[in-house]
């Protein structure tokens, strides 16, 4: 309980910016509010205002949300065994398996602690998030222009807090970081808003067709 709440307020604060950011991309407070309840999942919401932020189209931006959603789905397959759900109970708790729920469900010792740890964080962050999505959208709107303070750089700065811990990590990661941001950078004079920071994802492929490392050539052959 303490791992879920600490997780779960502490990153549910962040709703401020978003709130803040869509409201500066062009969202209304109640645009910006039901996104949150409805997608709930960071990286995604801030991908899709900051494409539509930058003059891209709607369809582009929800396009790149959904293929950085898209890692939720593995995440199920992880805590599938691990908090054995049933009935209608599937449901809801698919839609708050994100990073977050998923990183304290797995560090825990047994089921129990993980099942504990999944539910107070997804419920403690989506409440926090959904309040901070609401504040920040109330005060980003009460601003009025949005440049005299700055906040029209809140979607590419969201962009830079996405790629910034991946840039920082070891090994692969940061390589594909690297190559992803050089992507978008020079794709950027050339090609619609929202379109290069989709095509960004382009630096990944040759670490997922690399082989694993100590593979056997014939491993996929045996039974």
């Amino acid at each position: 309980m303490r791992d879920g709440l600490g997780v779960g307020l502490g990153v549910g604060v962040s709703g401020l910016a978003f709130g803040a950011a869509a409201v500066t991309a062009g969202l209304s407070v109640a645009q910006a509010c039901v996104l949150s309840l409805v997608a709930f999942t960071g990286a995604s919401q801030f991908a899709l205002v900051g494409v539509i932020g930058g003059g891209g189209a709607l369809a582009t931006g929800a396009l790149g949300a959904v293929l950085l959603g898209g890692r939720n789905a593995l995440y199920g397959l992880r805590l599938a065994d691990l908090l054995r759900v049933r009935g209608w109970r599937r449901l809801a708790t698919a839609h708050v398996v994100i990073d977050e729920t998923t990183a304290v469900a797995t560090a825990q010792p047994d089921r129990a602690s993980a099942r504990t740890g999944f539910y107070v964080t997804a419920v403690s962050l989506y409440v926090a998030w959904n309040l901070t999505t609401l504040l920040g959208a109330l005060g980003a709107a009460r601003v009025g222009d949005p440049t005299a303070f700055g906040l029209d750089t809140l979607g590419p700065a969201a962009f830079l807090a996405l790629l910034w811990p991946r840039l920082t990590a070891g090994g692969t990661e940061r390589w594909v970081a690297a190559a992803a941001a050089v992507i978008a950078v020079g794709a950027t004079p050339l090609l619609p808003s929202g379109v290069p920071v989709m095509l960004a994802a382009a630096a990944a492929l040759p670490a997922l067709l690399r082989p694993r490392r100590g593979a056997r050539p014939d491993a996929q052959e045996r039974p």
